[in-house]
């Protein structure tokens, strides 16, 4: 069966040269684009099969490690691999804590990113995180289902229960049932604190 790969970035040039990593590391793979985070999640959902996820950290919809958490969230068997000029020091070992494979800064060359992409697809994955604080709230955060995920990510917005009910579809009391497994699950007591453990794990949606 074919393979098909989503690639998720904002900046078209940037995504025809992963489509040409792509191509030399899979040249039977379809390639699905996505220039913003909501793109990236309808093809996640929508995508019958799903091989591979090729995502930039910043893009429309989202900052920091939202979009690595959401994706993972709603394609639990589908490899992400992040590729982003975030610092690989600090963030690659946040982005693989929240689902991701692994990272690959978008200084690397064309061969680089071929291999990595030949790697994810042979189902290799980058070294074990090694902070034990990163690894623990983030894995608290990777617990979170998708709907969980979007109502934290309302609250991190500012919106009220009512606000993020409508915005999701479902009614106010589903999300003060999703709230309260959310607190549980962070192991925190209330929404201020769940906010403030989200954002020092720097999850949150752009301004």
């Amino acid at each position: 069966m074919t393979r098909t790969i989503l690639i998720a970035d904002d900046h078209p040039l940037f995504r025809q040269a992963l489509k040409l990593a792509v191509s030399r590391a899979a040249p039977d793979a379809v390639v699905i684009e996505a220039g913003q985070l909501c793109e990236a999640v309808d093809a996640v959902r929508g995508a019958v099969r799903l091989d591979l996820i090729l995502l930039d950290l910043r893009m429309p919809g989202s900052e920091g490690f939202a979009g690595v958490a959401l994706l993972h969230a709603e394609r639990l068997d589908t490899p992400i691999m992040v590729i982003s000029s975030a610092d690989e020091a600090e963030a690659a070992p946040r982005a693989r804590a929240y689902g991701a494979i692994g990272f690959v800064s978008k200084t690397a060359d064309l061969a680089t990113l071929e291999k990595a992409v030949a790697r994810a697809l042979a189902g290799e994955r980058d070294a074990p995180i090694e902070s034990a604080s990163v690894d623990d709230m983030a894995t608290r955060v990777a617990s979170l289902t998708p709907t969980e995920l979007k109502v934290l990510l309302g609250v991190l917005a500012g919106r009220l229960n009512k606000q993020v009910a409508f915005d999701l579809g479902i009614s106010e009391g589903t999300v003060k049932g999703h709230m309260t497994a959310i607190l549980r699950k962070l192991g925190v007591q209330n929404r201020t604190q769940a906010v403030l453990a989200a954002r020092a794990m720097d999850i949150h949606f752009a301004d």
